[in-house]
């Protein structure tokens, strides 16, 4: 079926290729035991959002596994600007997405780490689809549940079976997504990260290894530094979850999203509240600050 695959290109291991023709070892560590990490970063009018910050988390996630980043941070913005330049005119005016992968690389088969070896590195472009201004209008609909998931949540590591366990408990229940709590303390969803606003304080669960801390905490700090709203990063527990006036979403894909129940209850007014509203206008003038920063248009 690789006829159906789609024949963009694709940067694998020093080559520029259709995706279609791209190839790994069956013995690759990603694939063998998803030895490896990744990071999305959102391209908006041909324009990466937030790469600096990005590589950053990449450095931070191949450090945690003992791998050495492959290339320099502009090697990545070169492959990066490559691909999407490659990209037909309608994709690069829309919302892509930069996925980027790189594993231990290829080995037999033995759990230990192998040393020497030349990691695997793969980039590609997608399709990314916004969330519709109706949906995000209206707020959606979310549900709980235990966080079953390892104790090293803060790697992005391509060993995603957790996170598509707990989507599936949400894509089952006909919700948006899966809050996850450890106990009684929230971490995150199953793959967005979970905001608490409570009498005009946006709060988060800290950066620890319990939460893969995304790239929207350090953005949505700044948008709530320039709005003048109190923000923290504290444990937060469940009952303060149920309780909030506002409940948030973020991630490359959601941006900003409100939540407006919980397990078929309400959030505060069962409606998006203003402290939404005041992120979300940050969020878009940052899209646009990092455009114009870019010469292009959003």
């Amino acid at each position: 079926m690789t006829e159906a695959l789609p024949d963009s290109l694709c940067y694998l291991d020093g080559t520029y290729t259709p995706l279609r023709d791209a190839r790994i070892s069956v013995l690759d560590r990603g694939f063998i035991f998803g030895d490896g990490v990744y990071e999305v970063v959102p391209i908006y009018g041909g324009a990466p959002f937030c790469f600096e910050e990005h590589m950053a988390r990449l450095d931070r996630s191949l450090n945690e596994l003992r791998i050495a980043n492959p290339l320099t941070h502009a090697e990545w913005h070169s492959i990066a600007m490559r691909l999407i330049e490659a990209s037909p005119t309608d994709e690069r005016r829309a919302v892509q997405a930069l996925y980027i992968q790189v594993t231990r690389g290829v080995a037999p088969r033995e759990h230990a780490m192998p040393q020497g070896l030349v990691p695997t590195v793969f980039v590609m472009l997608n399709p990314m689809k916004p969330v519709p201004d109706a949906v995000r209008a209206k707020g959606v609909a979310c549900v709980s549940a235990e966080d079953f998931r390892w104790q090293k949540a803060h790697i992005k590591s391509t060993s995603l079976l957790g996170a598509v366990l707990a989507r599936q408990i949400s894509v089952e229940a006909g919700a948006a997504e899966t809050i996850m709590f450890r106990g009684e303390w929230l971490s995150e969803a199953s793959s967005s990260n979970v905001w608490v606003v409570k009498d005009g304080t946006v709060s988060g669960p800290p950066k620890d290894e319990l939460v893969l801390a995304g790239i929207r905490y350090g953005l949505i700090e700044r948008i709530c530094e320039e709005a003048g709203i109190p923000f923290s990063l504290r444990r937060i527990a469940r009952e303060e979850v149920l309780r909030a006036d506002e409940l948030l979403l973020s991630s490359a894909s959601k941006e900003v999203l409100p939540v407006v129940t919980l397990d078929g209850q309400p959030i505060g007014t069962g409606r998006p509240g203003p402290i939404f509203q005041a992120i979300d206008a940050g969020y878009r003038r940052a899209k646009e600050r990092s455009a114009l920063e870019r010469g292009v248009t959003a």
